[in-house]
């Protein structure tokens, strides 16, 4: 018997009811299961370029103050001191041993004080320090003031470490190796342009530089003020304790991470070897071939070029492909070679050889610290940069007094044999030992050195957090 037909429509309804109810349920199921890719909203991508361009407009800011000063150093020496040129070498010296001794002190202080209260407030009060130190130089009457400036100089000289400090906050694990090396981009092309600048404004007279210098760092601390993000957030912050802010505390705390304690050996004898550049570059090449102020400064600026292409462009495709740690072999490994080649080279054309593979070295620094770096939780990575920069500041007191010291020896007729590229082949020795402490570090804690996920330090807290 047949049913009626309303009743046979009701049934059908039903029934296509249910079928899309059993479809969207599966649908939904389906979409469930599928992982979902959070969009990164614009206002936070905005946020993270306006970071970058304002870390990356500071450090080139910093090292343009730095070189711009070196043309017109001596000169300003001379006519507050009322010292002959030789003599005002001497200060210079001194004057460079202040700022370093300032920067291995006070580096742990401005990095444990950004782990407590933000990179923002402490960058911008290191930027307003920099700014009174150019104008405390350029207004010196006398050599103490110089003095003075220096030292104030190297206290605010942390800004580096912060500036890293955000590139860990900004970025993954895995991103951070290649943009660490946008600060090398932008100190790169500072120093390309901080002698050049300074010669010209040298011109005005020897104070010039120095109070355009401090203009431009009080701009920046305007443009940082209304544009600068924070980057560590409250939750990754802890207090701060006098303990661990100085060079042998922070080291001490560095220690609980084998990786990071291995790697900072190895920093040290590459700074080490690396220092003997801007040591004796100048004197070796006047020396072994003839070369005048406008040589030397030429060769510097292609050094300075090949560094920016290789930190500023070629980094980003390199670490992606190698991966930092193959990267920090290849880069070492390079250096070590080309400051064979700079001891060794017959004729000055063949230095330009060894600048342009010894540029390789520009991955270095970058992938060294983003192997640390990603050892290190959110709330010590200030800490990590600070004893970073004690480190090289150290490194620059030793390594000039050492290597000119080999240098002046080996160049005079007192030496068993004459070769005034001496303390490049110890740089070359140092280097290759740098790479020696790598390896076994890294093969010790990471088996084979692939590169660990990441996520073993971001699960753990140093002491003291909130």
């Amino acid at each position: 018997m047949r049913r009626p037909v309303r009743q046979r429509r009701a049934s059908r309804q039903v029934r296509q009811t249910a079928g899309a109810s059993e479809t969207l349920a599966a649908a939904a199921h389906c979409y469930a299961a599928r992982p979902v890719r959070h969009r990164p909203s614009v206002r936070k991508v905005t946020s993270v370029n306006r970071a970058l361009a304002f870390i990356f407009v500071t450090v080139l800011l910093n090292s343009v103050g730095f070189g711009i000063i070196l043309p017109v150093l001596p000169e300003l020496i001379v006519d507050v001191s009322g010292e002959p040129l030789h003599e005002a070498a001497r200060y210079g010296g001194w004057l460079a041993f202040a700022y370093a001794l300032m920067q291995f002190v006070f580096s742990p202080v401005v990095g444990n004080l950004s782990d407590r209260f933000g990179r923002r407030p402490i960058l911008l009060a290191s930027l307003a320090i920099f700014s009174i130190d150019y104008l405390v130089m350029g207004f010196a009457p006398t050599i103490g003031w110089l003095f003075l400036g220096r030292i104030i100089a190297g206290m605010s000289a942390s800004s580096f470490g912060i500036a890293n400090a955000y590139i860990a906050d900004l970025f993954p694990p895995d991103k951070r190796a290649q943009n660490f090396g946008l600060i090398g981009a932008a100190f790169g092309s500072g120093f390309v342009l901080g002698p050049v600048i300074g010669g010209f404004l040298g011109e005005f007279g020897p104070r010039t530089p120095f109070f355009v210098t401090a203009g431009l760092a009080f701009a920046n601390v305007v443009f940082g003020f209304i544009a600068l993000p924070e980057t560590l957030a409250p939750e990754n912050r802890r207090p701060f304790k006098v303990e661990r802010a100085n060079p042998v505390g922070a080291y001490l705390q560095m220690r609980r991470f084998p990786v990071v304690t291995g790697m900072l050996g190895a920093y040290f004898l590459y700074m080490l070897a690396h220092d003997s550049l801007p040591a004796t570059w100048a004197f070796y090449t006047m020396e072994r071939y003839g070369w005048g102020p406008r040589e030397v400064g030429f060769s510097l600026g292609v050094v300075g070029v090949c560094m920016l292409i290789v930190q500023g462009g070629l980094i980003r495709k390199v670490i992606p492909l190698w991966g930092a740690h193959r990267a920090a072999y290849f880069g070492l490994s390079v250096s070590a070679l080309s400051f064979f080649g700079y001891a060794l080279s017959p004729t000055g054309w063949w230095m330009y050889v060894w600048i342009v593979i010894g540029a390789g070295s520009g991955l270095v620094m970058p992938a060294v610290n983003g192997i640390m770096s990603e050892q290190i939780p959110p709330n010590a990575q200030g800490e990590l940069q600070g004893l970073l920069g004690s480190v090289a500041s150290s490194t620059f007191v030793i390594s000039p007094v050492v290597m000119t010291q080999l240098f002046a020896y080996y160049s005079s007729p007192a030496a068993p044999v004459y070769f005034p590229g001496a303390a490049f082949a110890l740089a070359g020795v140092l280097t290759f030992a740098a790479v020696t402490v790598l390896a076994r570090t890294l093969n010790r804690h990471h088996g084979s050195g692939v590169p660990p996920d990441g996520n073993t330090a971001r699960a753990e807290e140093l002491e003291g957090t909130d």
